[in-house]
């Protein structure tokens, strides 16, 4: 069985390499078979919203909307509520396969058997 791995990332286009390598990181272990949940929280939960990561631009790496991409075709991928709360963010402005859900759910899944936890 493949370890799971949570990546929340904290941070939007204000500190874009960090909220890139969050991005990267889940992608790339995504791609390689792990089971990944991506978590958007402050700045970030804006990606979670369609146009968002598509904007996103940073040079010479991946596009965020592709990275996305990956996440969400093998993983999941979570909006903060607190976070989607602050930015009058709801379910219906959210990307299809983008979900809402609060501290608890992250807790529970951060704290599963053979899960690495990554925050960015």
């Amino acid at each position: 069985m493949a370890r799971s791995l949570v990546v929340k990332v904290t941070c939007g286009v204000e500190d874009a390499e960090r909220c890139n390598q969050a991005f990267t990181v889940a992608a790339a272990a995504a791609a390689s078979g792990a089971e990944v949940s991506l978590w958007l929280t402050g700045e970030a939960a804006w990606f979670g919203v369609p146009g968002r990561a598509e904007a996103f631009d940073l040079r010479l790496a991946t596009p965020l909307d592709q990275l996305l991409a990956v996440v969400l075709d093998s993983g999941s991928v979570t909006v903060c509520s607190q976070c989607a709360a602050r930015r009058d963010v709801g379910e219906d402005d959210l990307r299809a396969g983008v979900r809402i859900a609060g501290a608890a759910v992250f807790a529970e899944q951060v704290l599963g058997d053979g899960v690495q936890a990554l925050v960015y």
